[in-house]
């Protein structure tokens, strides 16, 4: 427990003061967003506001979550990082990067589009897959893994699918997610702000199987076979505190954006967080808003190409509610309560099979 409150702390420090110095360095060298022509008329007044904000979030989770190991070491108490930690910040930090690349192409050329598709697309697939591989590895004493070749929801379910399978379906969940938090982030402190409650639950969730794990409980029925439950709970804390302390800047108006360094890494993270925690399919409802806008671009996409019509005024959802006349405070705020009330529902069922039964 003291490493994940050292964790959120440091990181949550670090991040208040490290994101007021990113925006005055960023904004002395030009480090400015572009905005798209075709999108909300509102949003040109937002030109030139700095970005690539993301990597005061992942630079401050790397040192808070570090710092937190040392500290215990330093106090004498064995608690190094963990495979399950060190593959969910690689993770972050390797979607991160991809996005970096993408930031810096917009700036350097002073355009609205980064890399291509093809290369944005592929550099997310790499990282994906290493993961997927990686992720097999390190079993611990009683030769857990940080995942292993299942689907999972609370808890793994159904048969194994297979190697390849696996590795088709975490590429496949981590690319979603990550474009998923991308396309959420459009409004100021909408993607940052929905994230934070979802690493607020896995928090809970970590610290829930810590305690209820099979390792140091006994085999009940209800224990959990998750490798480093405790570590994954300081690794959310870590990001949790990063995305808090830059919040504070980037709510509305924004004095700085996360960019797609930010949105990449954080959607991830969460990603990182479902496999080794073994919530998969948990986190569509966790993360529900980014589903719900997802699914939005998917509808209008297929919509117009169907049909030649549009469902929405715009995609993703928030800028139909733009378009509509809704204030972007307004539509920031209330997605942050569906985003709260997908949170309390996941949580709410994670929890349910230990209610006791009548």
């Amino acid at each position: 427990m003291r490493n994940i409150l050292i964790a959120g702390a440091i990181s949550l420090m670090l991040s208040m003061v490290g994101t007021p110095l990113a925006i005055r360095l960023f904004a002395r060298r030009g480090y400015g967003q572009n905005i798209r022509e075709e999108g909300p008329s509102g949003h040109y007044d937002k030109k030139g506001t700095p970005t690539m904000g993301g990597t005061v979030i992942v630079i401050a989770s790397l040192i808070g979550y570090f710092v937190a190991h040392g500290v215990t070491v330093f106090s004498a108490v064995t608690d190094p990082p963990t495979a399950s930690g060190l593959l969910v910040l690689f993770l972050m930090t390797g979607l991160g990067a991809v996005g970096f690349l993408d930031d810096f192409i917009k700036i350097y050329k002073q355009r609205s589009l980064g890399l291509r598709s093809g290369a944005k697309a592929g550099g997310q697939l790499l990282i994906g897959a290493i993961f997927a591989v990686l992720v097999l590895r390190f079993p611990n004493a009683y030769a857990v893994t940080p995942a292993d070749t299942h689907v999972s929801f609370l808890r793994d379910i159904g048969p194994s699918i297979g190697l390849i399978g696996f590795m088709i379906w975490v590429v496949f969940f981590i690319v979603g997610f990550s474009n998923a938090v991308n396309l959420t982030d459009g409004l100021d402190g909408l993607a940052s702000g929905a994230t934070c409650l979802v690493l607020a639950a896995y928090v809970l969730i970590g610290n829930w199987q810590l305690r209820n794990s099979c390792t140091t409980v006994g085999f009940g029925p209800n224990c959990y076979w998750v490798r480093d439950p405790l570590d994954l709970a300081v690794v959310a804390a870590a990001v949790l505190g990063a995305c808090l302390g830059f919040l504070w800047w980037n709510a509305p108006p924004a004095k700085i954006f996360m960019g797609d360094t930010g949105s990449l890494a954080l959607g991830g993270v969460i990603a990182g967080l479902a496999f080794t925690t073994r919530t998969q399919l948990l986190l569509v409802i966790l993360g529900g808003l980014f589903a719900i806008i997802t699914m939005s671009v998917i509808i209008q996409v297929g919509s117009f190409k169907l049909t030649r019509r549009r469902v929405f005024r715009m995609a993703p959802l928030q800028h139909h509610f733009e378009l509509s006349g809704w204030a972007e405070t307004t539509i920031v705020v209330r997605f942050w309560l569906i985003a709260a009330l997908c949170v309390a529902a996941g949580l709410g069922l994670f929890y349910l099979e230990w209610m006791p039964k009548q």
